[in-house]
């Protein structure tokens, strides 16, 4: 490993965080529902193993959509045009993410919805 220069791997990771950023709707979508769950978060006073349950389902849905992102572009890399079998990978993986969004969607609901009955 001489020779080898260090945090190069976190550039290199930072580098596809903004690309996703700049090029995936999705993942722009996503980040903007993080922003909103934490201020909620903040104006609610979330209790710290709330916090942690939040903190991990919004990593679970940002990884999830970085992880589709990559095999969507992969696929088109691989095979530009349209082939029923990576239709059907690509599918999958959106799926992946749907479910780990509805999961977030069902704890936020389960979180937030009591925090909003005891302020009204």
């Amino acid at each position: 490993m001489k020779g080898k220069k260090k945090g190069i791997g976190l550039s290199f990771a930072w580098n596809g965080i903004v690309e996703a950023l700049k090029q995936e709707r999705n993942f722009q979508i996503h980040i903007a529902a993080t922003v909103l769950v934490v201020a909620a978060g903040i104006v609610l006073h979330l209790s710290m193993l709330e916090w942690i349950t939040i903190i991990l389902v919004i990593g679970l849905v940002l990884v999830t959509e970085l992880i589709n992102s990559a095999i969507e572009m992969l696929i088109d890399y691989i095979k530009p045009e349209i082939h029923p079998q990576a239709k059907v990978i690509k599918d999958i993986a959106a799926g992946a993410v749907l479910v780990t969004a509805a999961v977030a969607v069902i704890v936020g609901i389960l979180i937030f919805i009591p925090k909003l009955f005891h302020l009204f």
